[in-house]
């Protein structure tokens, strides 16, 4: 008597995540696992009719910082939504494990500023009670709609051994060897790698350098050394803001041939030009030479800031924002009002630095307007009009938010065809891996969680700049191949059924909107999606419809049982 499967996901066009063409087949799955691709005719508790619909592997977000968000958020939302079945967190240096006695609140405090996450939010789980990273994880492993690993985080155990004195000075060697002890007890527990930042501006509660930039180059390269005696262990680094310097180069290649792992650094060429980013991804080759290993983040879509103080600081827009709806319109109608406003936008204009002021790249954000998720350029040339006028006619009468859009990659192109089509070239370089989305942090000003489905939508079916095959390998295998993830990444027998089924022809994201669903009434940012009919992990499905069922079948992720090691012998072949 054969045995039945679990769930057939029968007819659906299956990209499998290794860039393979896609073909038409079953999905048969089994005890969390799938055990048979092709044209099944096995028995299953559940059929699935997939007809017409693309079945790939869960998307993996190796870039988040939801460590404290799933202590209160068992589900990573919006991750989930937009198909994310595997999240990392613990990136940039900042974990929130290990803890000594009284470390919770330093590190409550630096995560509210560095990450922009609400001390209500980060308490909104409980109390901190553990002390060491496999206490940290035990918390969390008591089911999560996701798969989540963790980094340990430098910052974080830098505080630990050196106390106040972590923000200010070099470590001895007595502390050097406690740290290395420390990262290694965490990788013991479970810790996946090890974070760190060198990044200018960021700071800690009392608005000082984060512990990490205060250490010695030595103390990086000490502490990555750790990692070789550990299995399934990655490295993570935040070398700079902007270009990276010679010295912080060299010191990547340190780092990945101490630890004998690849090395990911965030973010390329964020608010840069051109020519910073093509001075960046020269990291990689730098390393390369030295037979090590070393990749860039990109954040596979532009990157959106939402702004309140925009507007108020105009010259002359404050007192005209302040009117109630009905004073804002006739000020707009007012000629003499409106030369003084369109004077002091265009003041701004004329002094704009890159991206940053470039009113036509900006978009609306608030949700219940008709322009939500436009940008202000694509509304002056639907109107006839210019920016400058859009922002007095259409933004100032109902005081809309808007978006600070900083392109990721080529600002100087913003989101023309050629822009996207450069970006898009850099994404499928080798030197490159898609991720950056910061899911979980800043959560009141941007929301990047959605960037499966803003690639899908946006670069594959709108502008044609990849294949399906391609986009989801980038999303899927190459993130799982980077991090070791064991049987994860693909759709292959054997491989863990976590999976998407979504619609090729409405695939997408919804605009972000604010809510108010944070522990102690926070706002923060979120995105629903559409076209998403499934998200499975471990055969179970926890999204149906674009809608989070509230099913916990995830694990958290433990280096070693979860991941194997990714050597740097192998990555050269």
């Amino acid at each position: 008597m054969r045995d039945v499967l679990d769930l057939i996901l029968r007819g659906g066009r299956v990209v499998d995540g290794t860039g393979a063409p896609s073909r038409v087949a079953d999905v048969g799955v089994r005890d969390g696992r799938v055990v048979a691709v092709g044209d099944l005719d096995e028995e299953a508790a559940r059929v699935i009719d997939a007809t017409g619909r693309v079945v790939c592997p869960g998307f993996i977000d190796i870039h988040t910082h939801y460590d404290a968000q799933l202590l209160w958020d068992t589900t990573a939302s919006p991750s989930v939504q937009h198909g994310v079945t595997t999240v990392i967190g613990g990136n940039c240096g900042f974990s929130i494990a290990p803890l000594g006695p009284g470390d919770d609140e330093f590190v409550q405090s630096m995560m509210a500023v560095v990450e922009g996450m609400p001390r209500a939010a980060l308490l909104g789980g409980g109390p901190w009670s553990w002390r060491s990273f496999g206490e940290f994880l035990d918390r969390l492993d008591v089911g999560l709609s996701v798969n989540a690993g963790f980094l340990v985080g430098h910052s974080t155990v830098r505080r630990v051994v050196m106390g106040e004195a972590a923000s200010s000075d070099r470590a001895d060697a007595g502390q050097l060897e406690a740290m290395a002890r420390l990262v290694g007890e965490s990788l013991d527990g479970g810790a996946l790698g090890f974070s760190s930042s060198l990044g200018e501006g960021h700071l800690d509660g009392d608005h000082r350098p984060v512990p990490s930039s205060c250490a010695g180059f030595e103390e990086f390269v000490a502490l990555a050394a750790v990692l070789r005696d550990h299995e399934g262990t990655t490295l993570e680094f935040i070398p700079a803001i902007g270009p990276i310097p010679e010295d912080r180069v060299e010191l990547m290649a340190d780092m990945s041939l101490a630890a004998d792992r690849p090395l990911n650094w965030n973010l390329l060429g964020s608010l840069a030009s051109e020519e910073i980013w093509e001075e960046q991804l020269r990291a990689s080759d730098v390393a390369a030479a030295r037979g090590a290993h070393v990749v860039a983040l990109a954040l596979p879509d532009m990157m959106r800031m939402r702004s309140n103080t925009l507007l108020p600081g105009l010259p002359g827009w404050r007192d005209v924002l302040a009117l109630d709806g009905d004073g804002r319109r006739d000020a707009a109608a007012d000629p003499g009002t409106r030369d003084r406003l369109r004077a002091g936008a265009q003041k701004v204009a004329e002094r704009a630095i890159g991206v940053l002021t470039d009113f036509s790249m900006m978009e609306v954000a608030d949700p219940g307007s008709p322009w939500v998720g436009r940008s202000l350029g694509s509304i002056a040339t639907e109107r006839g009009t210019d920016v400058i006028d859009v922002l007095i006619d259409v933004v100032l009468p109902d005081d809309l938010t808007l978006y600070v859009v900083l392109p990721s990659l080529t600002p100087s192109l913003g989101q023309s065809d050629a822009g996207w089509a450069a970006r898009v070239a850099i994404w499928k370089d080798p030197r490159v891996l898609l991720g950056g989305s910061d899911a979980g942090a800043h959560l009141d000003l941007m929301c990047h969680a959605n960037y499966p489905t803003r690639v899908l939508g946006e670069v594959v079916r709108r502008r044609g700049l990849l294949t399906v095959e391609e986009a989801v390998a980038m999303m899927t295998d190459r993130p799982a191949r980077h991090y070791g993830l064991t049987d994860r990444g693909r759709i292959e027998v054997g491989g863990h059924a976590d999976l998407v089924v979504f619609d090729p022809d409405t695939v997408d994201s919804e605009p972000a909107r604010l809510v108010a669903d944070m522990p102690g009434g926070g706002e923060r940012l979120v995105a629903d999606s559409t076209g998403v009919d499934l998200v499975l992990v471990a055969g179970v499905e926890v999204v149906t419809d674009g809608r989070p069922t509230g099913a916990r079948p995830g694990r958290v992720l433990r280096s070693g049982t979860d991941t194997e090691t990714v050597r740097l012998a192998a990555v050269r072949r």
